[in-house]
C-alpha cells in the first residue's frame, strides 16, 4: 500500500486526483485543505507527518493562484507558494517522503517563440510567477528526490477556471471579447492527475523538473471558440489584443511548454487539448 498526502485537497487538481486514484486499490490517499493542514505552518506539517508516519508521497496542490490579486498581495502569494513549498520540502526530507509539486508556465517571460524546455532560464513577469519560481528554488535546495511539474492553462469540471467562466458568461451575454495574442496550451487537470498517479504507480526515480500540458497550441480566443463550438452555444466571440484587456498582472505572450522530456522519461502519450476539452464537455457535470 502506497500512502499519499494531497494538500489543497478541495481544488480542481486534487478533485481530479480523487477521480483517478479511485481506480487503484493499493493507494491510500489523505486529502487536506488549508484548515486541516496549513502549509505555511512548519510545526503543523511536522506534527501531521509524525501522526501519519506512513506517508510515501506528498502531492502539493496547495497554491495561491489569484494571478492579478497577487500584485497587491505579494506577501501572501510568497508565503503560500514559496514558504509553503519550502516547509513541505523540509518535512518530506525529514520523513523520506517524495514531494510532487505543481508549478506553472508563468515562471517564464513569454519572450520566446518556440516551446519552453525545462532547462530554459525562468524569468517571471508577475508576482504570482515569481512566487511560484521561488517555491521551485526552495524545493531544489531542500531535496534531492522531488518532481516539479510545470503546467499551463488548467481547467476541469471542478473549481474556478477559464472554461467554466466562459460557460457562465454565455448564460447572460450575446457576445464576449477574448484575448487573441497570448499563446499557450489549455490543459485538462484530469490528464495531469493521471500523469501524477502514474509517477507514483511506476515508482520512477527519474526525479527533477518536468513540463506537462496537453498537446497543441491555442490562444485564449481559440480556446473560448472551441468551448462554445462543443457546447453548441451561438455566442459571438470577438478577438482582442492584450492591450485592450489590461490586467494588474502581466501575462506571458507565449508560454507553450516542450513536453519531450516527460514523454521520453515516463513513456507517455499526451492527448491533444481539443480532444480532452471535448471529453470534459461531453461529461456535462460541472461542480
Amino acid at each position: 500500500m502506497t500512502t499519499i498526502l494531497v494538500t489543497g485537497g478541495n481544488g480542481q487538481l486534487a478533485s481530479c486526483i480523487k477521480d483517478v486514484e479511485k481506480q487503484y486499490d493499493d493507494l491510500n490517499v489523505i486529502y487536506t485543505d488549508h484548515l486541516e493542514l496549513d502549509i505555511c505552518n512548519l510545526n503543523q506539517i511536522q506534527t501531521f507527518f509524525k501522526s501519519n508516519p506512513q506517508i510515501d508521497y506528498c502531492i502539493n496542490c496547495a497554491a495561491y493562484t489569484a494571478v492579478d490579486k497577487a500584485e497587491t498581495e505579494a506577501e501572501k502569494a510568497f508565503e503560500i507558494n514559496a514558504t509553503g513549498a519550502k516547509n513541505l520540502a523540509q518535512v518530506c526530507n525529514d520523513h523520506d517522503a517524495i514531494l510532487i509539486h505543481v508549478s506553472t508556465d508563468f515562471v517564464f517571460d513569454g519572450e520566446k517563440n518556440e516551446p519552453y524546455t525545462e532547462t530554459d532560464v525562468a524569468n517571471p513577469i508577475s508576482v504570482y510567477g515569481a512566487s511560484k519560481l521561488q517555491g521551485e528554488v526552495e524545493i531544489q535546495q531542500a531535496l534531492k528526490e522531488y518532481f516539479i511539474i510545470r503546467t499551463s492553462w488548467l481547467y476541469s469540471e471542478y473549481g474556478n477556471n477559464f472554461m467554466k467562466t466562459m460557460l457562465r458568461l454565455a448564460e447572460t451575454r450575446d457576445g464576449i471579447s477574448v484575448v487573441s495574442d497570448q499563446i499557450g496550451t489549455p490543459t485538462y487537470a484530469g490528464d495531469l492527475a493521471e500523469i501524477i498517479i502514474q509517477i507514483i504507480n511506476t515508482k520512477t526515480e527519474k526525479y527533477g523538473i518536468y513540463h506537462y500540458s496537453n498537446e497543441g497550441v491555442a490562444s485564449w480566443f481559440e480556446f473560448a471558440k472551441e468551448i462554445f463550438k462543443l457546447t453548441e452555444n451561438k455566442i459571438k466571440v470577438n478577438p482582442i489584443p492584450s492591450i485592450e484587456y489590461l490586467t494588474p498582472a502581466k501575462r506571458p505572450q507565449f508560454s507553450v511548454l516542450d513536453k519531450a522530456k516527460i514523454k521520453i522519461d515516463l513513456q507517455i502519450k499526451i492527448p491533444f487539448w481539443g480532444d480532452s476539452l471535448e471529453k470534459v464537455i461531453l461529461k456535462g457535470t460541472f461542480k
